[in-house]
């Protein structure tokens, strides 16, 4: 159905008109895209990534009452993790 009005018009083709349509192949629209796949699932995480890190430091240094550069260290992680599991 959608095929004939495709087609379907009121001007009167021509010699060339025809033989162009007889001889033209279908045309299969292939996306080309900007960013590959993998890429665009690695700029994801890093996103995420620099969230969280971004996250911590506001959380720990803005909210609380350490450095921001405080929270990226290894030994207040180990305080935290002591903490929690009552050491």
């Amino acid at each position: 159905m959608a095929e004939l009005k495709k087609n379907f018009s009121f001007r009167k083709k021509t010699t060339k008109d025809v033989a162009e349509s007889k001889s033209s192949k279908k045309t299969w629209w292939v996306q080309i895209r900007l960013f590959p796949i993998w890429l665009r699932i690695v700029i994801v995480v890093a996103l995420i990534v620099l969230a969280a890190v971004l996250g911590v430091m506001i959380g720990y240094g803005v909210i609380g009452d350490g450095s921001p550069s405080d929270a990226l260290k290894w030994e207040t992680w180990q305080h935290i993790l002591d903490i929690m599991s009552g050491k």
